[in-house]
Formats: structure tokens, C-alpha cells, sequence
């Protein structure tokens, strides 16, 4: 089953989690190790020296007679150059025994007990990877379950609201027969069409087909829109311009972003506002304008159920992106408290030329 991106994101968190601690963890084993075995390789080389000192047989070592003057006898130092000890000479005060090892012999002993350590590292770490991936999983099926059941729980309500907005929709038409000119059966004509675009967006939401593409004229379909949400709001101002333009993307997941985008435009307008939506077709680009209340954080509008107001369930933005995403759409946002805000939508990548 193809992780949905919660689930992609809920793994990849616990998974990093539990191998960034046990890596840290391990790390700091390994470095005690090494100290360790530093200070043992130290131990051993002094204690060779030591026995050199008695018996002469210093095949690794360099030897050579010092003036004893303020030596430090049995202890082991060293420099840029090499590893030393002073020893003293069996019968003379006034010469003692210096026993050297090259610092570039010492440097390659260091480097084998590295390099011994690393590949321990790598197959302890790599054993950790396959276990971190398994508890992630292990950790991550009760919230596939509960995703599962959730989903099947929403699209089982919105199949059952067919029935009734079907019915409703219906009779409607029918009132409009005979009542041309009625208020009220307006409102509610556009109450059902509010409820059929939830019900759209919440199946995009679960899982649209924005990869399945056609060809059709974007500015009418915007014309379309604007002139549908227009009813809605009769106290605003919407200001189309357009220019013919085709393009090769999914229609009805284009038509979600739009009305997602009208929507929040008008809902979140002051009174005797203004909507402008420009199609610029040398640009390739989508612009609608508002003149409403703004937004404090535009940098996060499009996360999930965010929202700055009561109204809505904070769904509508980041539906946009994320059909936005599976189109190759680009989408920005810029707002000013007060102000109102622009939307842009590149469609470069989706534009026939």
C-alpha cells in the first residue's frame, strides 16, 4: 500500500527519531571505545619500551644516549615527531636510554584501529537502520488503521449526501419553474451548490485524479466560476479579465482551486469589495485580487486545517496546494492585514503555447 503523505511524514519522523538517538548513542560508545583503545595502544608501547630498556632488542624502536640532566625517567611523551621514553642506563648517572617510535608508525597504528572501529560503526549502524525502518512501521500501522477507517467512514457520507442534494437540487429546479424570481429559492439553490463544492473538495482532499489531464479553455471556465460564486455575494465586486487561454491539466481539479480561491476571496472581503481575477496569458499566469480582511501568517495558509477565523475547517488552501503540487502548478500568496491579498497561480508547465 502507497504511504499517503501523513503516514510518509509520521514514518519518516519516528524513524529519524529512533536512529538519530541510537546513533547518537552509539557514537558516543564508539568514541569511549576508541579512547580506550588509544590508551591501550599507549600502555602496550610503553611497556615495549620498557622491556627494551632491559633487553635491547628494539626492532620497532629507535635508540639513543642523552645527558640525564632534568629526564623524567618512565614516563611516556611525545611531539610533532615522534613517541619517546627516558629509561635509565644500568651503571651510569650521567647518561640515560631515549627509546623512540617514529609519530608516523604511531599515526598508522592509529589509523588501523580507526579504521577497525568504522567498519564495526557501519554494520551496527546499517543493522540499526533495519530495525529503526521496522519499528517505524510497527509504530506507523495503528495510524494507517485509523487513517483507513476514517477514510472509508467520509467517503461512505459523502456517497449517502448524493441522495438528498440530488432530491433537493431537484425540486429546486422545479420551484424555479414555477417561481422565476424568488429570493429565497436562490438561497438556497446556492446553498446546495456551497455544499456540492465541500463535497468536491473533500473528495480531493482524500484522493483526487489531477494526473488524469484534458484540454480546455481556462477563461472560460473561470468566466463560468466567477459568474457562478458572483450570485453568492451580490454585495462584492468581481472584476474579470481574461484572455484566451488553453491549457492541458485536470478540469475539474483546476475548477476546485478556483472556486476554492473565489471563495476565500469573497468570504473573507469587506463589505462592497473587490474581486479581480486576471488571466495573463504572456505571463501564463492566474492573479486574483482581493480587497478583504488580509491574513496574519500568508506563510502559513496552506498547511493543514490552519485558519485565522471561525468559519471553515482550514482545508480550502491546502487543497489548492496540494492540487497544485500534482499538476505542477506553482502557487504563491501574499497578504497584508487589512488589505487584502493576492493569490498567483504559474501555469507555465500546463500552458499550450
Amino acid at each position: 500500500m502507497r504511504l499517503r503523505d501523513v503516514e510518509r511524514e509520521a514514518f519518516l519522523k519516528s524513524f529519524l527519531l529512533f536512529l538519530g538517538s541510537l546513533t547518537l548513542l552509539m557514537g558516543l560508545l564508539f568514541y569511549n571505545l576508541y579512547t580506550k583503545e588509544r590508551i591501550n595502544l599507549d600502555n602496550t608501547l610503553f611497556s615495549q619500551m620498557r622491556l627494551c630498556s632491559f633487553d635491547l632488542k628494539c626492532e620497532k624502536f629507535e635508540l639513543d644516549f642523552v645527558d640525564a640532566k632534568e629526564k623524567e625517567l618512565y614516563l611516556l611523551k611525545r611531539n610533532g615527531e615522534e613517541l619517546y621514553a627516558y629509561f635509565p642506563v644500568p651503571g651510569s648517572s650521567r647518561y640515560v636510554m631515549k627509546i623512540i617510535h617514529p609519530m608516523k608508525e604511531y599515526m598508522k597504528e592509529i589509523s588501523s584501529i580507526r579504521k577497525e572501529l568504522l567498519v564495526e560503526f557501519l554494520v551496527i549502524f546499517f543493522i540499526l537502520v533495519i530495525l529503526s525502518a521496522l519499528f517505524s512501521l510497527y509504530a506507523l500501522h495503528p495510524l494507517r488503521e485509523a487513517l483507513k477507517l476514517t477514510e472509508e467512514f467520509v467517503r461512505d457520507i459523502l456517497h449517502d449526501f448524493n441522495t438528498p442534494l440530488s432530491i433537493v437540487r431537484l425540486n429546486v429546479r422545479m420551484l424555479k419553474k414555477e417561481w422565476t424570481e424568488n429570493a429565497k429559492i436562490e438561497r438556497v439553490e446556492q446553498a446546495v451548490e456551497t455544499l456540492l463544492r465541500l463535497q468536491s473538495n473533500l473528495r480531493s482532499y482524500l484522493g483526487g485524479h489531477a494526473s488524469q489531464k484534458e484540454l480546455f479553455a481556462l477563461d472560460q471556465v473561470l468566466e463560468e466560476r466567477v459568474r457562478l460564486i458572483e450570485k453568492a455575494f451580490p454585495h462584492l465586486t468581481f472584476d474579470l479579465q481574461t484572455a484566451p487561454m488553453r491549457v492541458a491539466a485536470n478540469k475539474d481539479a483546476m475548477i476546485r482551486i478556483v472556486d476554492n480561491l473565489l471563495s476565500n476571496a469573497a468570504k473573507y472581503n469587506k463589505k462592497e469589495g473587490r474581486v479581480v481575477v486576471s488571466l495573463l496569458r504572456e505571463a501564463s499566469k492566474l492573479v486574483i485580487e482581493d480587497t478583504g480582511i488580509g491574513i496574519e501568517h500568508p506563510d502559513r495558509v496552506f498547511e493543514r486545517f490552519y485558519k485565522e477565523h471561525a468559519r471553515g475547517v482550514g482545508l480550502g488552501l491546502h487543497i489548492v496546494k496540494k492540487l497544485c503540487d500534482e499538476m505542477g502548478i506553482g502557487v504563491s500568496l501574499t497578504s497584508q492585514k487589512g488589505k487584502g491579498t493576492v493569490v498567483t497561480l504559474d501555469l507555465r508547465k500546463v500552458t499550450l503555447r
